[in-house]
């Protein structure tokens, strides 16, 4: 039965990925203009980010420059890397994996730009020290609001920039580890018999993304209100629309592409085309969300005021209503 099975499916479909030659063979005039489109998209996007680099380094100081400059490179990085993949089907996993090391340090730049934006480590501390933050925030406890309120302190802080920072050292240890394994032939995506690599690696993985999100979304939760001018809620948008699209996004595509749903169309395989169709995709997503971030880093920010002033401002704001209140 599954001789026959086999016999009835084209032999393109059981191959590896084409070589990048292949693809340039087959392609029609609609490829052609598609894969020059996306080129295009992804050649701007890059351009783009270089440029705004220089304007971030002539117009910010150290270190939120560096910061800034990471978390901008998410989306152009990640296209680029989709564009090498989608010319060279062969090389996607390790333009993927390039693209979710560089993600993984930008989890841990996000809370050190929110942290950076209040002033930095100390101002931070004497702002929120003592103070109560809420701790039951998506993506690990969203749902269990009996969580106890935990007090803001030095030790506190330490260990929300651990849980953010092991994300990008251990994502990056990891997927040298996979790439030695998968040169052996020890690693393939494919494989998810219990005595495969992949299948051990890849959740342990999701584990550690779920712990790196999690500090970095209560410090939003408990601090966006004193950012709202410095537009935190569109970039820290941003950012959750870059992992949605890039991690999730991906893996309901490979699932599918797994599972037989996208059909095989030689020289694809059904693998090799859901991860086509997730290179292209990719694509024009980080082009829109490179113009998006771009307006939104474009201009050099003033320091926040202190809190004391933000007090005194509230007293006088209060008073000014009740002047008037008494005058009517």
């Amino acid at each position: 039965m599954e001789e026959a099975l086999n016999s009835t499916i084209d032999p393109a479909c059981l191959q590896e990925p084409p070589l990048a030659i292949d693809v340039i063979k087959q392609l029609d005039l609609f490829g052609f203009c598609l894969y020059a489109m996306l080129t295009f998209m992804s050649c701007v996007s890059l351009l783009l980010y270089l440029e705004q680099c220089v304007y971030i380094y002539r117009k910010l100081s150290y270190p939120k420059k560096t910061t800034i400059i990471w978390i901008n490179g998410a989306a152009p990085v990640i296209a680029t890397m989709s564009c090498f993949g989608m010319w060279i089907p062969r090389a996607v996993m390790l333009t993927d994996m390039t693209s979710n090391c560089y993600f993984a340090v930008v989890v841990y730049k996000v809370l050190v730009l929110m942290i950076d934006e209040l002033g930095g480590t100390n101002a931070f501390l004497e702002r929120f020290s003592g103070k109560t933050f809420k701790i039951s925030t998506g993506p690990c406890c969203c749902c269990c609001i009996c969580l106890p309120r935990v007090p803001m302190s030095r030790k506190m802080l330490f260990l929300l920039k651990l849980g953010a920072l092991q994300y990008a050292i251990l994502k990056t240890v990891l997927t040298v580890v996979a790439l030695i394994l998968w040169t052996n032939g020890n690693f393939d995506l494919s494989d998810l018999e219990i005595t495969g690599t992949a299948i051990w690696i890849n959740p342990f993985i999701g584990v550690l993304t779920i712990i790196s999100l999690w500090p970095v979304a209560i410090i939003f939760m408990n601090t966006n209100s004193f950012l709202r001018s410095l537009n935190i809620v569109p970039k820290y948008a941003m950012y959750q629309l870059v992992l949605v699209l890039s991690q999730l996004q991906t893996s309901i595509i490979n699932i599918l592409a797994l599972d037989g749903t996208i059909a095989c169309a030689p020289p694809f395989s059904s693998q090799a085309r859901g991860s086509m169709l997730s290179q292209q995709m990719m694509i024009m997503e980080m082009f829109i969300i490179t113009l998006v971030t771009r307006f939104l880093y474009r201009r050099t920010y003033d320091k926040l005021p202190s809190e004391a002033h933000d007090n005194n401002q509230n007293a006088t704001v209060a008073l000014q209503a009740a002047l008037v209140e008494h005058d009517v």
